[in-house]
């Protein structure tokens, strides 16, 4: 069919054309909005899930629910080694500058943006320009102690955002990039807006290590957010969600055909979207087949091997691809790590440190003490696609050269 007119386009947080199966997450964080306009307390929420299984397109989603119900909106993405200093105050900046255009609102504003400037330098962060409201308040939020500066300044903000009759929702995106200490800070920040019933909410998107991540950095975390579970779609949801785009460009698929692409995807959002768009260009008319999904599987996979895999992959060192295909070896998962360390052939305790580093770079996490599984679904298969004939390397202690 014309690939002009294919609805899917698999991407990072691209929308899908039928964001099928989400509902009730959906309703749930419309209602926190809403309650939060009403100036009732509600929990913030973290989107919790493994890559592909959609978090950033609910995020997103959610974003422009906020915007429609009058919010002013910070969206961020953590990036892998940086500190949330750097890249919060500059798009709080442009927050505080909306709240100083309601007269109601300077004052408050202005106070805001004093703990701007001094977060700003304690935290040796650029703002651009100095702004000036008219009022000359001093710079606050600027120990130098994140813990004590963070909710101070999201403290002044929702203050402002109060007095201006409007709210704030925050968005971040790849929280488990948050460092413990920025985590702790953004935690202890969100309890004091809860406290004094600010209208500031914030919306997180994360992998499943982010709950106990929270847990470690407050106890009291479990009770300050709700955690939606985002994970593959239901067997009907997935077939909606190809089905209902192909119908909306008055084109059918095969029961049968429907049923492939379900199983092959395992109901995972962003391989739905791939198999979708194969199939739709390898049908030759206006009805996707069986036969179709079967051509298209191999150029789905491809895909997902140069794109969706390979970036992934490509960020390991040597000793980190062997224990993620020893991983493999034992299939999709969760595993023991004894029985990953069984397989490379060494002790639990020496590839410790390198399972640490695998959780830290996002690629594998622990759903229960001493399991390990793959953050990144059908990775297993992947592994050992890219590396097909593969034994474990020696441990150092074996390789002595013998006597002759």
């Amino acid at each position: 069919m014309d690939p002009l007119h294919n609805p899917f386009s698999p991407g990072a947080g691209a929308p899908p054309p039928e964001l099928a199966g989400r509902e009730e997450i959906i309703k749930s964080a419309t209602t926190t909005l809403q309650r939060i306009r009403l100036g009732r307390p509600e929990k913030s929420q973290m989107f919790l899930g493994l890559r592909g299984v959609g978090k950033t397109v609910l995020l997103n989603r959610v974003s422009e629910l906020a915007k429609n119900l009058g919010y002013l909106v910070v969206e961020l993405e953590a990036p892998e080694g940086q500190r949330l200093a750097k890249y919060l105050a500059p798009a709080l900046k442009s927050v505080l500058l909306r709240l100083s255009t309601f007269e109601r609102a300077k004052d408050y504003a202005a106070r805001a943006m004093g703990a701007l400037r001094g977060f700003a330098s304690a935290f040796k962060v650029s703002i651009g320009e100095d702004i000036s409201f008219g009022v000359t308040e001093p710079n606050t939020a600027d120990s130098g102690n994140l813990e004590v500066d963070l909710p101070a300044l999201l403290i002044a903000t929702g203050e402002a955002a109060r007095a201006a009759e409007t709210s704030v929702a925050i968005f971040i995106d790849e929280v488990q990039y948050l460092s413990q200490e920025d985590f702790r800070a953004l935690i202890v920040a969100m309890h004091r807006i809860g406290q004094k019933g600010l209208p500031l909410v914030l919306f997180g998107a994360g992998l499943p290590q982010v709950a106990g991540q929270a847990g470690e950095a407050k106890s009291y975390a479990e009770r300050l957010f709700d955690y939606p579970e985002i994970g593959p779609l239901t067997e009907d949801a997935a077939k909606s969600a190809i089905r209902e785009p192909v119908r909306a460009e008055h084109a059918e698929i095969e029961p049968a055909a429907l049923e492939h692409i379900v199983n092959a995807t395992r109901g995972y959002p962003y391989f739905l979207q791939e198999w979708g768009k194969h199939s739709w260009n390898a049908a030759p008319r206006s009805t996707i087949t069986a036969a179709d999904v079967d051509t298209a599987t191999a150029t789905a996979t491809e895909a997902l091997d140069k794109n969706f895999f390979r970036v992934r992959f490509d960020r390991l060192t040597p000793r980190e691809q062997d224990y993620l295909r020893a991983m493999a070896e034992l299939g999709p998962g969760p595993h023991r790590s004894g029985a990953v360390a069984d397989v490379l052939g060494v002790a639990v305790e020496k590839v410790g440190p390198l399972r640490s580093g695998l959780i830290r770079k996002g690629m594998i996490w622990s759903p229960a003490h001493g399991d390990t599984a793959f953050t990144v679904p059908m990775f297993d298969e992947f592994m050992r696609r890219a590396i097909p004939a593969w034994s474990p390397t020696l441990p150092a202690k074996r390789r002595r050269r013998k006597k002759p």
